[in-house]
């Protein structure tokens, strides 16, 4: 029997729209240099890897009538070229191409007809670089069945692992008198399944009628000349389309500020986030006596003794923390930032970052896209803004044979939000991903710079010095 979408997952799907697009996607640069590493060799390191992650060969089936949750079934036409596309930018491609070109892929949704994911192979780049860019549905990496396929790409040594391709073969597709005939002996054997299976018909018949309200609203408006309300600078209704900005900061820079003024290196980032906000509200000349904070849905690592200790899926739960984007000092910034994660520490069930990072075939993409997960699961709390923060490993990492430079994450929008926040420490390095919406925040790039300068003007208080420019790869001690 196919394995059932869960309620949580249905959830997300139900949530997805045009201007809401539901996956998370990772950018990495390699610098391929003797490895030989093309877009011929990606093909045959998916290949050889992608038994690790089955659900990346299955796609989602409805059962007749909806009345079950559709099921994972393998895709009898599975075609690995579809899904590992290859793309170029002009010679010599700057790093602001690269984002525009992130940006445009970011902002299509999935095709539901076929497995949720795709990897665009990016060339062009200078000095002959090469990027990755990861786009894979939220319903997809759970950290429970599956993790993001870039865990199982990566190695720590340069010598490339050959681990076996299988001879796949997709499981027969069962049929629709089966699909139902199934969801009606689950039904039989667990009420709670026919519960989930009214909440999904019902849920979709009232997205319809709220999308119906909404398209109406918006003709009204057109016709009287107005413009929908905006209830902030850092929220709105989205468009379909985005912006994707890149900060790359060094990690030592953040150390050092934790050792002068107390904290963690986590509270150091948030701090500069809120710092960074608060440099970029004011260049727009926004108000601050409004917004003195912005709630900040952060999701936290945890330990839950309760569940499976190798569910990555399980150490991470929502945290939620008021950015002081009105206070003036970026001291009292900071510390009010780790007074707020005070009494996280204090449950003894929070986890190190190096503990975290240290975890075997450990790679950012998959937790931040279980913090995606949490915080599209949190939204109704009434945050307005996601920042996701991943610790990863220290020294460098490899796909067949070719070193990764960099890494930084493009977290999704939340209804609403017209920006989202991922930060990826990897090998001496701290970047910030910065997704926007393309009609909300035309001056996502000023974001960009006012976050390095927040955390110039920390690092200002602690030695009077300026940040120094990212190493990227000299190997540093974990955090």
């Amino acid at each position: 029997m196919s394995e059932r979408l869960r309620a949580r997952d249905l959830a997300l799907l139900a949530g997805e729209s045009p201007t809401t697009p539901m996956h998370n996607a990772t950018v990495e640069i390699f610098d391929p240099a003797e490895s030989g590493f093309d877009h011929d060799r990606l093909l045959g390191l998916i290949s050889d890897r992608i038994s690790f992650v089955p659900r990346y060969r299955q796609r989602l089936q409805s059962v007749p009538g909806r009345v079950a949750n559709p099921v994972w079934v393998d895709d009898a036409r599975f075609d690995l070229g579809y899904h590992v596309r290859r793309s170029a930018l002009p010679r010599p491609g700057s790093p602001e191409q690269l984002q525009e070109l992130v940006a445009r892929i970011v902002s299509r949704p999935l095709d539901r007809n076929r497995p949720l994911w795709e990897i665009y192979f990016v060339e062009g780049l200078a000095d002959g670089q090469v990027a990755l860019l990861y786009k894979s549905h939220q319903v997809l990496v759970d950290g429970v069945d599956t993790v993001d396929l870039g865990q199982v790409l990566l190695d720590r040594t340069a010598e490339p692992k050959a681990l076996g391709g299988d001879e796949w073969r997709p499981q027969h597709r069962p049929s629709p008198t089966a699909l139902v005939l199934d969801a009606v002996r689950e039904t039989v054997g667990d009420r709670s399944s026919a519960v989930d299976a009214v909440r999904s018909t019902t849920g979709s018949v009232l997205r319809g009628v709220q999308g119906a309200g909404r398209r109406t609203g918006q003709v009204v408006n057109g016709l009287a000349g107005r413009r929908p309300e905006r209830t902030g600078p850092i929220s709105g209704t989205l468009s379909q389309q985005r912006r994707v900005v890149v900060a790359h900061t060094d990690l030592q820079d953040y150390r050092r500020i934790r050792d002068g003024l107390g904290g963690t290196v986590n509270d150091v980032i948030l701090a500069t986030v809120a710092g960074g906000l608060r440099a970029w509200l004011m260049a727009r000349t926004e108000s601050l006596r409004g917004m003195r904070q912005v709630r900040a849905l952060v999701p936290v690592s945890v330990i839950d003794e309760e569940l499976e200790a190798t569910s990555l899926g399980s150490q991470i739960a929502a945290h939620f923390v008021e950015l002081p984007v009105g206070e003036a000092s970026p001291v009292v910034r900071l510390h009010q930032v780790s007074y707020s994660f005070k009494a996280h520490r204090e449950t003894g069930r929070g986890v190190a970052a190096n503990r975290l990072a240290g975890i075997a075939g450990f790679a950012p993409t998959t937790f931040h896209a279980i913090g995606s997960r949490v915080a599209a699961a949190e939204q109704h709390r009434g945050s307005q803004l996601t920042v996701t923060n991943v610790p990863g490993p220290q020294s460098p990492l490899y796909a067949a044979g070719a070193r990764m430079l960099t890494t930084y994450p493009v977290p999704p929008l939340l209804p609403g939000h017209a920006l989202a926040v991922g930060v990826t420490s990897y090998d001496g390095q701290v970047v910030y991903g910065i997704t926007a919406d393309r009609d909300l925040v035309p001056d996502a790039a000023l974001l960009g710079q006012c976050v390095r300068e927040a955390l110039a003007e920390l690092l200002d208080t602690v030695t009077g010095d300026r940040p120094q420019a990212p190493r990227g790869r000299k190997r540093t001690d974990p955090r």
